[in-house]
């Protein structure tokens, strides 16, 4: 057998036969298989170098581009892998226009439940739950607003501390029913401790990571 490379093509010289076959651009990605499931890191399903065009490649149909929601009502572009099976759904967020440096990634309940998880805590993940993870109590924002239900202070627990290559955790909580009085507004932060935040029950509908840029 004889390989003769070329940009983007390899020409191969096997048994008598020439075969033509198309490699990735980038000779570490070639190498990296398009995760399904599992742990999100800060280099896994996708990684800060990585662009819209990259994700493309590696993940084929299955990497999108599209306006993905923001706060207070605004969109911006974005590619979503796995945008039609709904556990599995990533949607991954870039720094300009252009695309060309994933910034953060975000995992929401679509399905009611998610075939990744980042250290453990998953969609539907209780208080409880990520609070064990986390080795401490943490603060939650108040409910019922364009920031609600979003983790504010890890207390010094895991999650709180830069993941291994430098990014950082995200956790929003909620329900379906509406929050109880003294849980809603901008101006409340609970302890996941809270009897009244326990006894209302809200679990995980949203995790995610900022990717470390430069990595």
């Amino acid at each position: 057998m004889l390989i003769i490379p070329s940009r983007n093509r390899c020409t191969l010289w096997l048994w008598g036969a020439v075969v033509s076959i198309n490699v990735l651009a980038s000779p570490a990605m070639a190498q990296v298989a398009a995760p399904q499931e599992g742990a999100v890191t800060c280099s896994s399903p996708v990684a800060a170098r990585e662009s819209a065009d990259s994700l493309k490649q590696r993940y084929g149909k299955n990497a999108v581009v599209q306006q993905l929601p923001g706060a207070e009502g605004e969109t911006h572009r974005g590619v979503v892998l796995f945008p039609r099976i709904k556990d599995r759904r990533i949607e991954v967020s870039f720094s300009g226009g252009a695309m060309k440096s994933a910034t953060g990634l975000v995992v929401r309940d679509s399905a009611k439940t998610s075939v990744w998880n980042v250290a453990g805590v998953s969609i539907g993940s209780s208080l409880a739950d990520v609070q064990k993870v986390n080795g401490r109590a943490f603060l939650v924002a108040g409910f019922d607003w364009d920031y609600g239900g979003y983790v504010t202070d890890w207390k010094g627990g895991a999650l709180g501390k830069l993941q291994p290559d430098g990014c950082r955790v995200s956790v929003r909580f909620g329900k379906d029913t509406g929050s109880p009085e003294s849980l809603m507004g901008d101006s409340v932060k609970a302890s996941s401790d809270d009897v009244t935040l326990r006894k209302w029950g809200p679990v995980v509908v949203e995790f995610g990571v900022s990717l470390a840029p430069n990595r």
